[in-house]
């Protein structure tokens, strides 16, 4: 190994060279399979050829393919970084004395979110350094396919839930290669936010990769979605052909493999747009049910015991709907009648009376508001409670919070929105300087954050927190709340 300011690790694909950087050391754009262009366009990821000499890896490699994020306007603007070459690469954050002590530290494997259609794991919002080296351990973020490139359902040319396969590439990379980085490989904890959290826990409760998964943390997960059905799936990919103006057939994989990755990206955002209905969040493709690392629904799985033994952290930010529906003018214009009418796709007759039982909680609220609560328990918080029941009630070991922090100044009355944790738990403040759920930046959210990175991380190493009352059924006192 070089000296500790530019170290050189070997992986099986061959050596890297990283970078000391405070109390942690990173390496940035590794590839953990091969770039999918080309033939591999749309195929399931496959090992990478590697390399000959020491590979830099102090610059993480560009995003998938990928249109704006939703919540640009809650988060923050970013420059387009994509390339679809070069794009599966993992991150590696080890605490400097990993390198060098000979002892393994406990990892956490983190998942970016973005809805299934954007982000990238080598975002500076996502820089697992401070993280690595606050909590003596080791985080490794990456890419996996979003959008119609990593969730498109044409199984007759191999395309089929393509972005959990590319997760589960990563995990067996992890599995294979972390010791080198002063991991352990017997200690990993998959977690993530939003759709990564949804993806954390798919990997947890799928028998192809649950083997590989010690410990789950799983932030605003989005547990009200149902997998994409099948049916559905294959409606929306056929309605996607049509955009692109490629026919079914012999041909498909041929010609989608031949367009501009513009081309895919711009047809999609079409797609998005035609199927997109007030107040509701599901994007056109993402987790098909029955596809590669989605074999059961979550409740089936967890009915079928499948992360008994594991120990969970798991939360909701207090606000979560707030991200998505706060600049929304059909929904912040919404009369009491009118949330109704939308509520019943999903509620069906019982629309009414939930929101009547809404609007009693809350008396001074808004028809948004209102209609903005319920989204956030119905997609959200419900779903993360039943999972955390089901597991506590199974005598697991299991640790729930609710993140509460709002900005001082909040003029789009965001609260804690989804998303609002993520400076805080990887200290990155700086990454977001244009964010209205963050807001200013002083020593009061600083500690907050310690605070939660410090939970976070005791977990990631020991499967519980002092000082924090494991969770019991439906037991609101044993809930968390941070800020």
């Amino acid at each position: 190994m070089a000296g500790i300011e530019n170290p050189v690790v070997a992986t099986e694909q061959g050596r890297v060279q990283g970078v000391a950087e405070g109390g942690s050391v990173s390496f940035r754009g590794i590839p953990y399979a091969a770039s999918p262009v080309g033939g591999l366009r749309f195929a399931a990821p496959r090992p990478h050829e590697g390399w000959t000499g020491v590979r830099e890896a102090v610059k993480a490699g560009p995003s998938v393919p990928q249109g704006p994020s939703r919540l640009e306007r809650v988060m923050g603007h970013r420059v387009p970084d994509w390339d679809e070459d070069g794009s599966l690469t993992v991150n590696v954050f080890a605490p400097r004395g990993a390198l060098a002590d000979g002892t393994p530290r406990p990892v956490l494997l983190w998942w970016h979110g973005g809805g299934f259609t954007s982000g990238s794991g080598g975002w500076d919002w996502y820089d697992g350094g401070r993280l690595a080296a606050l909590g003596d351990i080791v985080v490794v973020t990456a890419n996996y396919r979003v959008g119609p490139l990593g969730y498109l359902y044409l199984p007759e040319i191999g395309a089929a839930n393509l972005g959990p396969q590319d997760q589960a590439a990563v995990l067996r990379w992890v599995r294979d290669n972390i010791a080198s980085f002063g991991g352990d490989p017997r200690e990993v904890t998959v977690g993530g936010q939003s759709a990564g959290a949804y993806s954390a826990l798919s990997l947890a409760l799928d028998p192809a990769t649950s083997g590989l998964v010690t410990r789950v943390l799983v932030q605003s997960g989005p547990f009200g979605l149902a997998p994409q059905d099948p049916e559905d799936a294959a409606a929306n990919a056929g309605a996607y052909l049509e955009l692109l103006g490629v026919p079914a057939g012999a041909g498909t994989a041929q010609a989608l493999r031949a367009l501009p990755a513009e081309q895919l990206l711009s047809a999609y955002g079409q797609l998005a747009a035609r199927l997109a209905r007030p107040g509701n969040a599901a994007p056109p493709m993402y987790p098909v049910l029955g596809a590669p690392g989605m074999p059961r629904t979550w409740q089936r799985a967890l009915a079928d015991g499948a992360l008994e033994g594991k120990p969970l952290l798991i939360g909701t930010t207090a606000d979560e709907a707030t991200s998505f529906f706060a600049f929304d003018p059909a929904v912040r214009n919404l009369t009491g009648a009118g949330a109704v009418d939308l509520l019943s796709a999903q509620a069906g007759d019982r629309a009414g009376a939930v929101y009547d039982a809404y609007a009693a909680r809350l008396p001074q609220a808004t028809p948004a508001q209102i209609f903005t609560a319920i989204g956030t328990d119905t997609l959200f918080r419900d779903g993360s409670l039943q999972i955390a029941d089901h597991h506590a009630a199974g005598g697991n070991a299991t640790h729930v919070y609710e993140f509460d922090y709002r900005p001082a100044e909040d003029p789009h009355a965001l609260g804690a929105a989804h998303c609002a944790e993520l400076p805080f738990l990887f200290n990155t403040f700086d990454a977001y300087p244009d964010s209205p759920m963050l807001g200013s930046v002083g020593d009061t959210q600083r500690a907050l954050g310690h605070e939660f990175a410090t939970a976070v991380a005791e977990f990631v190493r020991t499967g519980s927190v002092r000082d924090w009352l494991p969770y019991a059924p439906g037991t609101p006192a044993r809930v968390r709340h941070f800020g």
